[in-house]
């Protein structure tokens, strides 16, 4: 709600990532391998393959078993102007996204992750196509006042995250025991380990969880008033956009060309509307290199 989310599950490799400086002088090994860039494939091809974690609302499977989402949904619109006819759909667990997207298993990240500078280190982001608000999850009535991961840190609350999550990190960060953290796979596993009361609140984006809430009428749960996370006295801001290898450049620039069409024509709010986002959630003029400092 994402992403939303740290990059906890991929720390270890931060130590010999390429500065964001040099990723334009990266060479694609793609690109040396067949006369042009993965843009110049995707187009021969037909098809470009996108990673998705299956969480709703950014980019899941629906009952019929196609891919949808404010990720693929825009990602559709987008590839369709740059000639590329189809995307497809390669679903990991959302903490293996990065690794899946560096090991090729697809050429972009569809699945409405946050931009951070930790991220900024591993992969190239597009300019975000949305910014969210965090929120928690709580029984009716919040009985423990949870509003922001500080009153979690006081009380003792158990929280539950997604996995490699920002959420996980905003969390440490504000004073949360190690030990009062339970990540799990997914909303849905998060909704049930709630419902089991094996956490008290479920940390995510408020977009996010509205839409678990949606699913479960009359659950004995509400949201929070949504706000932004403080470390150190700087707001933690948080805007999804897609990511990409830092060599592809190519398809980098092409996809931001087209985002930014859609932006001035007032056709990005359409596109994500159905999937809970309104103008509040719309990115505005912000942009990835402003993200990426932090």
């Amino acid at each position: 709600m994402t992403s939303r989310r740290d990059f906890l599950r991929n720390a270890a490799v931060l130590a010999g990532a390429v500065p964001l400086a040099a990723a334009c002088s990266t060479t694609d090994p793609n690109k040396e391998r067949t006369g042009g860039g993965t843009l110049a494939k995707a187009k021969q091809q037909g098809y470009i393959q996108v990673g998705f974690a299956n969480e709703s609302p950014y980019g899941f499977t629906d009952k019929s078993g196609k891919l949808t989402g404010e990720a693929p949904e825009l990602a559709r619109v987008v590839f369709k102007e740059l000639g590329i006819k189809d995307v497809r759909g390669v679903q990991v667990d959302f903490g293996g996204l990065i690794g899946g997207l560096q090991a090729r298993r697809f050429d972009t990240i569809a699945a409405g992750m946050f931009i951070t500078p930790e991220r900024c280190a591993q992969v190239a982001f597009a300019d975000p196509d949305y910014v969210a608000t965090t929120a928690f999850m709580v029984p009716k009535g919040n009985p423990k006042g949870i509003k922001r991961f500080e009153d979690a840190a006081k009380q003792n609350i158990k929280v539950g995250v997604l996995t490699g999550a920002v959420e996980d990190g905003y969390a440490t960060k504000l004073g949360v025991k190690k030990s009062n953290i339970k990540t799990f796979a997914d909303q849905p596993s998060a909704y049930e380990g709630l419902k089991a009361g094996r956490i008290d609140a479920i940390a995510l984006t408020r977009i996010s969880l509205a839409d678990t809430l949606s699913k479960h009428q009359g659950a004995p749960y509400e949201l929070t008033e949504a706000f932004v996370p403080q470390i150190d006295g700087k707001e933690q801001f948080g805007a999804g956009a897609f990511a990409f290898r830092k060599a592809d450049n190519d398809l980098i620039s092409a996809f931001n060309g087209k985002l930014a069409e859609l932006k001035q024509t007032n056709r990005l709010l359409p596109i994500i509307q159905p999937f809970g986002f309104s103008k509040a959630e719309l990115p505005g003029s912000h942009t990835a290199a402003e993200l990426c400092k932090g």
